[in-house]
């Protein structure tokens, strides 16, 4: 990672860390959930964005990691570490053996293929509804939502324990695009018979990008489980796959900080809009069609292209 690329990532960081303590509680709660569903975003982002893998099945993931947690707690009786733990080895599983079979295809067969695993997941999940609760889904006890003595349930211990994985997330992944990993990753989305033909094991490569995609996007389930105690159908459901899909194209694919951005943005004209009329989700839908003409390569990117050529 570059300095300007540090100097960035740390910035951001420690404006988020200063907005705790300047914004309202309501809005330092927004930002809790909009930092958690970010973490989401940036591990579409890397199988999309960089590595141009256009799934639409990675509800399953999150779901995966949400259940993962919740269900371990709830009926195990896990403390939230060890959870948290299991959340990410299922999302591991999951993602693994799905890359193995989804990327047996390309193209439009790919985005099917996902998108059918996603919905045999949230069928199966209010099969199980014994356990799961379906769409009425469960909330966790507050008493045993703490993190390294944390507690989560408080407005300042769910800020900064999704502060937290935000940050390891950003840094991680930041480094992780930067390091000849990443650059064979974006030359696989680029012209990936070039990058055959140079020698490398491409279809490992996609595998090894989809499965910590995976893996991250299920660390935001945990999360979001454990943060806001609540786990229920609908993460598993196709919206769920299309949102992360959303703020990447809106903060710009293939820039580590679009996938904030873009959680930002739409979290927010949501939000504003549906104070305004009943119709919001037609104001939002006529912002995405605006931004898509105007703004191809999304908010980050178009400043990238622009302006800013060092942006990560």
């Amino acid at each position: 990672m570059t300095g300007k690329d540090a100097a960035l990532h740390l910035g951001v960081l420690a404006v988020l860390l200063a907005a705790f303590f300047v914004l309202p509680e309501y809005h330092s709660g927004s930002l809790a959930r909009i930092m958690v569903l970010a973490v989401y975003a940036m591990g579409y982002n890397l199988a999309f964005g960089y590595t141009g893998l256009l799934s639409l099945g990675h509800a399953l993931f999150f779901a995966a990691g949400m259940y993962g947690l919740a269900l371990s707690m709830q009926i195990g009786g896990w403390p939230a570490l060890p959870a948290f733990l299991l959340a990410l080895g299922a999302a591991l599983a999951v993602a693994g053996a799905v890359g193995v079979l989804a990327l047996r295809t390309r193209g439009v067969g790919f985005m099917i293929v996902t998108l059918m695993f996603a919905q045999a997941g949230y069928l199966t999940v209010l099969y199980f509804g014994a356990w799961t609760r379906g769409d009425e889904g469960f909330a966790l006890p507050q008493e045993v939502r703490n993190l390294f003595g944390l507690d989560v349930t408080t407005p300042a211990g769910r800020y900064f324990a999704a502060l937290a994985l935000f940050a390891v997330v950003l840094l991680a992944l930041g480094a992780l695009v930067r390091a000849p990993f990443g650059r064979t990753l974006i030359a696989i989305r680029e012209n990936e018979a070039r990058a055959a033909m140079l020698g490398y094991d491409v279809q490992r490569l996609k595998w090894i990008a989809f499965v910590v995609s995976g893996v991250v996007s299920g660390a935001a389930g945990a999360a979001y489980a454990l943060l806001f105690g609540y786990a229920g159908a609908t993460f598993a459901g196709v919206q769920y796959s299309i949102f992360p899909l959303l703020y990447v194209l809106l903060g710009g694919a293939g820039t580590t900080l679009g996938p904030f951005v873009g959680a930002v943005f739409m979290f927010y004209l949501i939000d504003l809009s549906s104070g305004i009329t009943t119709a919001y989700m037609l104001v939002a839908g006529l912002a995405l069609v605006l931004l898509t003409l105007f703004l191809p390569q999304g908010i980050l990117g178009t400043l990238r292209r622009r302006a800013l050529p060092w942006l990560p």
